[in-house]
């Protein structure tokens, strides 16, 4: 039985295999369910990325599905709709471990957006303690206490590309993480380590990410993509979502009883 202590121990270990680039399987949640997060908590995903940006679920629903994950030792990383102040304070103050940035082009915007992920001086992260991550002011301690959150800039665009050795360089970034749809549709590629035009893009990632002790991330959409992404380097890696995982165990159990059935 999990009990609080063994949560906060996974945790723990889940967060520092992400800061220091070693192996951390997730899983994306995008139906806004607690109990979708509750089973991909309960099944072992270190990490669960609660995804705002094209998922069903909204900040409403965060708040429950991040104490869920917590309860059950994965660390919730929201994918934010923007990368603004606003959102990304929102998520950090419901109880996110960490922020998944979309759509971050050049090292200016990266800069931008780790500072919201910072209380002031060294950010502007709106600063109060009547919210969740705080206890509603219950927490002792929290300034002082208060972990970094995690830090995920996606790759997904040429441009965001061309700029990845600079992007990785900047303090503050855990993990490089790919968009393979988004980026391969920038190249005029497929999102498969068959191109060569993705497989290469996909490798400078690794290489700009190992170059500076952070871990590159991505997002197999099946378990049998796993192989080519760790072969690569990848170590953040996301194994379908929520959604998928449940949509291709239904259509193996139709097929499967259909089969028998007409047999």
């Amino acid at each position: 039985m999990e009990t609080a202590t063994n949560a906060d121990e996974r945790r723990t270990a889940s967060a520092l295999a992400l800061r220091s680039g070693e192996a951390a399987v997730g899983t994306f949640v995008g139906l806004g369910s607690v109990p979708a997060t509750e089973i991909c908590a309960r099944a072992g995903f270190e990490w669960l990325l609660v995804d705002l940006e094209h998922g069903a679920g909204s900040e409403a629903d965060l708040n429950a599905q991040a104490h869920t994950a917590a309860r059950f030792g994965a660390l919730s990383i929201v994918r934010v709709p923007t990368p603004d102040r606003i959102h990304c304070s929102r998520a950090l103050d419901l109880g996110a471990d960490g922020i998944m940035a979309p759509r971050l082009d050049t090292p200016e915007d990266v800069t931008d957006f780790l500072s919201h992920l910072r209380y002031p001086p060294q950010g502007d992260r709106g600063v109060a303690t009547y919210h969740s991550a705080a206890g509603y002011g219950l927490v002792k301690d929290y300034f002082e206490n208060l972990p970094r959150p995690l830090a995920f800039v996606q790759i997904e665009s040429d441009e965001a590309l061309q700029n990845v050795d600079s992007i990785a360089t900047i303090d503050g970034v855990d993990v490089l993480f790919v968009g393979p749809r988004d980026l391969s549709s920038s190249l005029g590629a497929a999102p498969s380590l068959d191109d060569p035009v993705f497989a290469a893009a996909c490798s400078r990632v690794v290489k700009a990410a190992a170059e500076n002790g952070i871990a590159a991330g991505i997002l197999a959409g099946t378990a049998a993509a796993v192989e080519g992404f760790v072969d690569l380097g990848f170590t953040a890696i996301a194994v379908g979502s929520d959604s998928s995982l449940m949509a291709n165990a239904a259509v193996h159990a139709v097929t499967t009883a259909q089969g028998l059935l007409d047999s």
